[in-house]
């Protein structure tokens, strides 16, 4: 039970499934319990799941290898193996969150099983462009004051007042948080 923890990926009836929720459950009287939600690398779909002691857990068989995003046509995100140069594509749903931070040409990590490209991930940290940026109200430096800004891929998310037009900044890919700016 201990193994089954955020991001972790498992193979449940001969798929693979990522934890993207877990929580372990202790309650009077009664044996701890892990209570998880998986998501089906394959097809999307989320599957709420309880682990009890002794139950037998088996990670999946992944591989992992590198591809380029090339680019984005509607809900279709399209990529290139680095080794292969095999193109291969996801959609928006399979994708999730990570549409939010990749820009066209940039390499990230994919995992594969059965020979098959099943998802994309980001480093835990990533360096955007903001191209949209009020201007930051004086007088607000007092408290922690935010604005929403507008980045290269298209995502806003809510930065300190400082932040100008133009600069980059490191965002956290986990959270969707501003980390800080980055001298370059």
């Amino acid at each position: 039970m201990n193994e089954v923890r955020l991001g972790k990926v498992l193979d449940i009836d001969g798929a693979p499934y990522q934890v993207v929720w877990a929580d372990f459950m202790r309650t009077a009287q009664r044996k701890p319990v892990k209570r998880t939600k998986l998501r089906n690398l394959i097809t999307g779909n989320v599957l709420e799941k309880t682990f009890k002691p002794g139950d037998k857990i088996d990670e999946a068989n992944l591989g992992r290898g590198k591809a380029n995003f090339m680019y984005r046509e509607g809900n279709s995100f399209n990529f290139m193996d680095n080794v292969s140069y095999e193109q291969f594509a996801f959609d928006l749903e399979q994708i999730g969150d990570i549409s939010n931070y990749v820009r066209e040409g940039e390499d990230l990590d994919v995992m594969i099983y059965n020979d098959k490209p099943v998802a994309v991930s980001l480093p835990p940290k990533v360096e955007l462009k903001v191209v949209e940026s009020p201007p930051g109200v004086k007088g607000d430096s007092a408290s922690n004051a935010t604005k929403r800004v507008k980045l290269e891929t298209g995502h806003e998310i809510s930065v300190p007042l400082f932040i100008k037009e133009g600069e980059v900044i490191r965002i956290n890919t986990e959270t969707g948080e501003y980390v800080e700016r980055v001298n370059k």
